[in-house]
């Protein structure tokens, strides 16, 4: 074999190497695309969990909120609670392409449930006639309502 002919082949090996280790990589960004979209999939649907769980809880506890102020501040907390969760989901960052659409919605629809939020909880206390009163659970309705999208992008 002549110096020409190694070098030839060595070029080859070298190439498929190269190949080789560019399809190795590649497959691990899919995954690593794949997996990201399954952690945006889980943290959205618990997300929307918490809203519905306290969309079913919270027309009870208006109701006995009015006549128990322990039952008033526990109502208050779990508003803040939720507040809270809402401006942790809008600000979440690293959204996966996959998602970004339903993503986009879903802020939307949670900054108009921060609103909401803010008008029931008047300098930091709960005002139970505005909260009978809102839009906030409609809002709620709104965001689980896309709950079925989300969970479609994790199959």
């Amino acid at each position: 074999m002549t110096n020409d002919e190694r070098n030839e082949q060595m070029k080859k090996v070298f190439l498929i190497g190269l190949l080789t280790i560019s399809m190795i990589l590649s497959g691990c960004s899919v995954l690593g695309e794949v997996n990201n979209s399954i952690d945006y999939v889980n943290e959205a649907t618990e997300h929307i969990n918490t809203l519905s769980d306290f969309a079913e809880e919270a027309p009870q506890m208006i109701q006995d909120a009015a006549a128990d102020l322990a039952l008033k501040q526990e109502l208050e907390d779990r508003l803040t609670t939720l507040k809270q969760e809402v401006e942790d989901f809008i600000a979440l960052q690293d959204i996966p392409a996959l998602a970004e659409d339903i993503h986009q919605e879903l802020v939307t629809r949670n900054e108009a449930l921060l609103a909401e939020i803010n008008k029931v909880l008047e300098n930091g206390n709960l005002a139970l006639d505005q909260l009978e009163n809102s839009e906030l659970f409609t809002t709620i309705n709104e965001v689980t309502s896309l709950l079925n999208r989300i969970e479609a992008l994790g199959q």
